[in-house]
């Protein structure tokens, strides 16, 4: 696959990183979850070739602007339409996962123009609690940073395949190893994330897939009862799967995507 790595400056000054993987539209535009990167999605976007796909790094996240001032909803959904407008000539895929597909959700319900399908894997309308968010954070900050080596951040967070995904996207810096990501933007993040948005979620009236793992973060309630809600939405469930199904349930989870795809 041809691939080309970019940068769009938007509004605010912050710095947008993008990677574009040419083939047909339309294309898919895919957002990774909270403290994660598009790196994640690199294997999906491997297993869509022919097909257009732009992987996003979302503000505060990867190669992009790492200490946003902004951190709202709004701010996240306008840089991922800035870049669709700069990259496509017709209506996109949008596909995220967990925090990334409360983003896909919120860009499908306000710019309908640009969005012809939506693909969520683990979210939902806007959930967790304040102490939910804070131990989040807290999870975050008590990371013994920087690491000397990708064996000792391995040691301290675990071989699981979201923790092998954090040591791999590690940035180099002279102190040492350091996440992509700062602590208390990635808490203001969550926290923004956290307020149920169920009218945007009804609102949506285009092409859904709704994708849960087994071992995800949602009770069997809140799968049915988001799902449920939405207008077209249709819901896939994968086995032996986490939150971060994508990394651990990869070819399942490529076969609902394709699916979904070939038929819009």
């Amino acid at each position: 696959m041809v691939s080309t790595r970019k940068q769009l400056i938007v509004d605010d000054g912050v710095t947008i990183s993008y990677t574009v993987f040419e083939g047909s539209e339309p294309a898919s535009v895919i957002l990774h979850g909270l403290a994660g990167s598009s790196r994640e999605f690199l294997p999906t976007a491997r297993a869509l070739a022919g097909r257009s796909v732009v992987l996003i790094d979302q503000r505060g996240h990867g190669e992009s602007t790492r200490r946003p001032m902004d951190t709202s909803r709004a701010a996240y959904v306008s840089d991922v339409a800035r870049v669709i407008e700069a990259e496509t000539s017709e209506p996109v895929i949008v596909i995220g996962q967990s925090m990334g597909a409360h983003t896909a959700m919120l860009l499908a319900a306000d710019r309908p123009d640009i969005v012809r399908a939506l693909v969520m894997l683990e979210g939902d309308q806007g959930s967790g609690t304040v102490e939910d968010h804070r131990a989040l954070g807290g999870f975050f900050r008590s990371w013994n940073v920087p690491f000397a080596s990708r064996s000792d951040a391995a040691a301290e967070l675990g071989d699981g395949p979201l923790e092998r995904a954090w040591v791999e996207d590690l940035e180099e810096t002279v102190d040492g190893l350091v996440p992509r990501f700062d602590a208390d933007v990635m808490q203001t993040t969550i926290e923004a994330v956290g307020e149920p948005r169920w009218r945007e979620w009804e609102s949506i009236d285009v092409p859904t897939l709704v994708v849960y793992a087994d071992g995800g973060m949602f009770t069997e309630d809140k799968k049915a009862a988001f799902a449920g809600r939405g207008r077209r939405a249709r819901r896939v469930d994968l086995s032996g799967a986490s939150h971060d199904a994508h990394l651990d349930a990869h070819e399942q989870w490529v076969e609902a995507l394709r699916t979904f795809i070939d038929a819009q």
